[in-house]
């Protein structure tokens, strides 16, 4: 008898399908060592020893497990093929204490991955997981001894974090680059035009055979200089110029695009779309899904092609299998792209699945299929018009074959242009002018951040959806209706000082150059030890320093209300959580009040007491709810924003969320 084990109970039951009575597959239930939680757990003097305990949550599941490996003749450790897979594997042959384990990986869970895996297995590979271990070793001594740092010179309760701190940045930094942005003006030209009964618009874009800047005409006076010019104008047709273009497919996902895309899309938080992905990926539907490789297996661009011919017809495949090459540093090309396990199993084949997960799964088998099929291709016509001294331009486009489109639709615009010719002559409908004001740079959403945090090297696929909800979790970044992330104000001022006081440890070219040697690790060409020595020694250096330099920053404010316990004055205080109110002579005193501002106020009374006002207020996390100002008398609360209306069916008070109405009754289904 053989045991297998890998990290979760549905991996197991999928991969037990495809073994015989010689296999025994069980689950390790995740992580099976780690560092202490208590403490620092790394011996600095004795070359960054770490102290590795088994958690209590493991310790069952480790019993279990050494009870099946000494019944077994083999225990093979099939856990993911990532760093952080390869670092679970160390870490169950050393808290199993096997001898020889084999290590298999694959890169999605079918019949033919696993025997392939089976045929060929190998010892775990050490240069993995020392590069993992680095990793962790580097956080853990960031986060241990830098959030102390925070406590004594900001406020109890903050924490610093290696990569999160970086990312941290790029928000606070895009705010500020917003405050300070101041729009700049400018106007659009353009001419309604008609030929034969058919209208169509053409937009200013020369003067005196020169291009028009975008933000050359800066006023209403220069604007209406030209129109005044063109007063009585003729518009003839300069040239046309017809051609065939062509839009190729994107590439198949990579965990990166993958967050950006179901973000974009669907509006999941990267978090949600990696744990979706776990489950497609566990039940043998897609392959490995924290990967930032484009490879693709000889096997499934056969399967592609074999499908999309037989589906949609020859014309409809690329004429030759697609290969796309991998642009970031350190990608492993040995995995493959995220892709669905069969070519063949089209989301409509799929019953009983999950919804999100069947979301997800289109989206991946889309892409995947889209991605080796032909190029859309449109006819496009560019129309140049003369009026006087100035060149209008007209653009049209229909699409003259589907290709890809079919199975990957995305946006496209049609324009349908009247049929031009050089020298026509066209008539003027309307010749107007627009305002327009430069906008400040966009705030990040999941999809940009992530998009930038790749594009600088910072953090690995594993880590994006991490960094992410950690400093939403810590309350340093809050989305405001948008989506968008907006720092708080205790986030700015924990940036703040990281910046000023430690500007390495946020800064995104030495972030992205610690990714790099972490890379090296991985293939052999340096050790975990020396990183962690060459951070640790200026860090700790600098760390000393500071603690002398930096004086505790005074973020209390004085206020005119007095203390109802023991009548000393009242102070605003900043807590991790934000501004509250408390008592001046605290410790001694321990009266806090929260502060109910009064743009939070929506002016609506509460419906349950009939008393106190609706405020918007704040959970621990900063996620904002709706209750009456009379709490804990009255406990009256909402997730949805209330508005002053009633609802029709068991009149209790209606929410908005976006553009839907509800009732906030959830006996009640009234929607509108």
């Amino acid at each position: 008898m053989q045991l297998v084990i890998v990290e979760s109970p549905t991996k197991s039951k999928t991969i037990s399908k495809f073994l015989g009575k010689g296999y025994i597959v069980k689950a390790s239930f995740g992580h099976v060592r780690d560092l202490p939680k208590r403490e620092l757990g790394i011996d600095i003097e004795n070359n960054f020893k770490p102290k590795y305990v088994i958690p209590l949550k493991a310790k069952k599941v480790i019993a279990e497990l050494k009870k099946d490996s000494a019944k077994s003749d083999n225990t093979i450790l099939a856990t993911d093929e990532d760093r952080e897979g390869e670092s679970i594997a160390w870490h169950l042959q050393e808290a199993l204490k096997l001898k020889n384990p084999q290590r298999i990986v694959f890169h999605e869970i079918t019949k033919p991955a696993i025997e392939k895996a089976l045929e060929s297995p190998r010892h775990i590979d050490m240069n993995l997981v020392d590069a993992q271990q680095a990793r962790r070793i580097l956080d853990r001594i960031v986060g241990y001894k830098l959030s102390p740092f925070l406590w004594k010179k900001i406020a109890k309760g903050l924490s610093a974090g290696r990569v999160q701190s970086v990312a941290l940045r790029l928000i606070v930094e895009r705010e500020r680059e917003i405050e300070k942005f101041i729009p700049v003006e400018y106007w659009n030209v353009s001419a309604l035009l008609k030929k034969n009964e058919k209208e169509f618009e053409a937009g200013l874009v020369k003067k005196d055979g020169k291009a028009i800047d975008k933000l050359e005409i800066k006023n209403k006076d220069e604007a209406d200089k030209i129109l005044q010019d063109l007063n009585n104008a003729d518009y003839i047709v300069e040239s046309v110029e017809k051609k065939e273009t062509k839009r190729n497919p994107a590439p198949p996902f990579t965990t990166s695009t993958l967050q950006q895309a179901t973000s974009q899309r669907f509006g999941w938080p990267a978090k949600m779309t990696m744990s979706i992905a776990q489950k497609l990926y566990e039940e043998g539907h897609i392959t490995y899904h924290r990967t930032d490789s484009l490879n693709l297996s000889e096997m499934s661009l056969t399967e592609a092609e074999n499908f999309i011919v037989k589906k949609y017809g020859k014309d409809y495949w690329a004429g030759k299998a697609v290969k796309y090459v991998t642009k970031s540093k350190g990608a492993q090309e040995a995995h493959e792209a995220i892709r669905p396990a069969y070519a063949d199993k089209t989301p409509e084949s799929l019953k009983g699945i999950d919804p999100r997960q069947l979301k997800l799964y289109t989206l991946i088998w889309q892409r995947f299929i889209a991605s080796q099929m032909a190029p859309a291709i449109f006819d496009s016509v560019l129309a140049d018009i003369k009026a006087e001294n100035y060149t209008f331009r007209a653009n049209g486009q229909a699409l003259k074959f589907h290709g890809f489109l079919k199975v990957y639709p995305t946006k496209f615009e049609e324009k349908d242009l009247p049929d031009l010719e050089n020298n026509n002559e066209l008539n003027l409908v309307k010749l107007d002018s627009l305002q327009h004001f430069t906008e400040p740079p966009a705030r990040y959403n999941e999809a940009s951040l992530i998009k930038t945090l790749e594009k600088y090297g910072i953090g690995r696929p594993s880590t994006y959806a991490p960094i992410i909800s950690t400093i939403q979790d810590r309350n340093y970044v809050g989305k405001n209706e948008q989506k968008r992330f907006v720092p708080s104000e205790m986030g700015t001022i924990v940036n703040d000082v990281l910046v000023k006081n430690f500007p390495e440890i946020v800064d995104v070219g030495f972030t992205a150059k610690m990714e790099e040697e972490l890379d090296e690790v991985a293939e052999g060409k340096n050790t975990w030890e020396k990183i962690c020595k060459d951070f640790y020694n200026p860090f700790a250096k600098d760390l000393e320093k500071k603690y002398k330099e930096v004086e505790k920053s005074d973020l209390t404010q004085k206020t005119d209300k007095i203390c109802p316990k023991c009548g000393s004055p009242i102070i605003e205080r900043m807590g991790r959580f934000g501004r509250f109110y408390a008592c001046s002579k605290f410790p001694e005193c321990k009266h806090t009040e929260s502060i109910d501002d009064k743009n939070k106020d929506l002016g609506i009374k509460c419906p349950k007491c009939k008393e106190g006002d609706i405020v918007a207020r704040k959970t621990k996390k900063g996620k904002i709810f709706y209750g009456c100002n009379k709490f804990p008398k009255c406990d009256f609360a909402a997730w949805d924003k209330p508005i002053n209306e009633f609802c029709p069916k068991c009149d209790s008070i209606l929410t908005q969320k976006g553009k839907k109405i509800k009732c906030n009754n959830k006996e009640c289904d009234f929607v509108k």
